[in-house]
C-alpha cells in the first residue's frame, strides 16, 4: 500500500521508514527536508499547520503513519522561556498536535485514506510535566489503557484528546484509527548510554524508568498497519518494553519511595515495567525486543 509518513525528518521518521521499506511504497512529508539516506523516497514538504499542505500530503494514500508532533508543552511555566528564547510560539504545541491532527485527519477523510496510525505519547496519562506539583494519582499496578488520565499540561492534554479526535473521526467517517502511547522512545545510542550511567535511583521518577527502543516502536506501528482489518476500527495501545530503566526490582523501588502503592504492586515480579503492553501484544503479537541491560 502507498503510506505516508508524517515527521519522517523527526528522530523517530526514519526508524519507521526502515520498517516499511520494502514492503509498502512510500511517501515522507515534513517541514524540513529528509536527510540524504532519506532522497530515495518521494518526499512532499508541508506543514501540518496548513490545511492545503495536508491535503497535498495524502493524496493517493491508502494508509497514514502520523508521527508529526511537538515534543514538548511549548506554554508549561518552566519551560516557555526556552521555547521564546528558541522563537517557538506558546501556544505551538496545541495548535501541531492537535490543530494539525485535525487537519490531517480532515485531508484523509477527503482522500478516501483508510487507515491511521499515530504515535502518541504515554504522557496522555498526566504523570509527567505536572504543573499543579500534586502527584500523579496511580489507582492500578501495572497501568493499563483503562487507567484515568489526569494531564496538566498541554503536551499531555493533546496527546489525550487526539485518542478522541481519531476515535471521533472514526465513528463519523468509518477511518480505522489506532493511538500508540510510547514511552521515553530509546535509539541505539541513547541505550549505550542508559547502560553505561546506569547507577542506584536516589528517588520516585515521576516518569515511572519507562522506555521503549525506537526500532519497536516502529516494528508496532508497522503492525497495527498491516493488521487493522483484524482489528476494532478505534483502538489506543501503550507501547513500552517490558522492563523499566532502573537497576533495582520494580517492587523494591515502590516500597522504598511509595509505600503506599504497595498493596498494588503485588503482582509486579523482577523490572516488570509500570506500564502494561499485553493489550498491544494481544492485539497484534508484537514483542518489545531492544535491550538497554544487555550492553551493560
Amino acid at each position: 500500500m502507498r503510506v505516508l509518513i508524517t515527521g519522517a525528518s523527526g528522530r523517530l521518521g526514519r526508524y519507521v521508514v526502515r520498517e516499511l521499506a520494502g514492503r509498502h511504497e512510500l511517501v515522507l512529508t515534513s517541514r524540513r527536508r529528509p536527510a540524504e539516506d532519506l532522497e530515495a523516497y518521494r518526499w512532499v514538504a508541508g506543514d501540518l499547520h496548513v490545511y492545503e499542505d495536508c491535503r497535498r500530503m495524502v493524496e493517493g494514500v491508502d494508509a497514514i503513519q502520523h508521527l508529526g508532533a511537538q515534543p514538548w508543552p511549548t506554554d508549561h511555566p518552566q519551560m516557555r522561556a526556552k521555547a521564546e528564547s528558541g522563537g517557538v510560539a506558546f501556544d505551538t504545541t496545541f495548535r501541531s498536535n492537535l490543530l494539525g491532527t485535525y487537519y490531517l485527519l480532515q485531508a484523509a477523510v477527503e482522500a478516501g485514506v483508510r487507515t491511521v496510525v499515530m504515535c502518541g505519547s504515554n504522557c496522555a496519562l498526566g504523570h509527567g510535566f505536572r504543573v499543579s506539583g500534586t502527584p500523579f494519582p496511580i489507582a492500578s499496578l501495572p497501568i493499563d489503557e483503562t487507567h484515568s488520565c489526569h494531564p496538566e499540561d498541554s503536551y499531555s492534554y493533546t496527546k489525550r484528546a487526539g485518542e478522541d479526535l481519531l476515535a471521533m473521526y472514526t465513528r463519523a467517517y468509518g477511518l480505522r484509527t489506532y493511538m500508540t502511547r510510547p514511552a521515553g522512545i530509546t535509539p541505539e545510542d541513547r541505550r549505550r548510554k542508559m547502560a553505561a550511567d546506569a547507577a542506584p535511583a536516589k528517588g520516585w521518577n515521576d516518569w515511572l524508568w519507562c522506555w521503549v527502543g525506537s526500532e519497536d516502536v516502529a516494528s508496532a506501528h508497522r503492525l497495527l498497519m498491516e493488521r487493522a482489518d483484524d482489528l476494532p476500527r478505534h483502538a489506543v495501545y501503550f507501547l513500552n518494553a517490558d522492563d523499566t530503566t532502573a537497576l533495582e526490582p520494580t517492587r523494591e523501588l515502590i516500597e522504598r519511595f511509595k509505600p503506599e502503592l504497595s498493596p498494588l504492586a503485588a503482582g509486579l515480579s523482577g523490572h516488570e515495567s509500570l506500564l502494561s503492553n499485553a493489550k498491544l501484544k494481544r492485539a497484534v503479537g508484537w514483542q518489545h525486543k531492544t535491550s538497554w541491560r544487555a550492553l551493560r
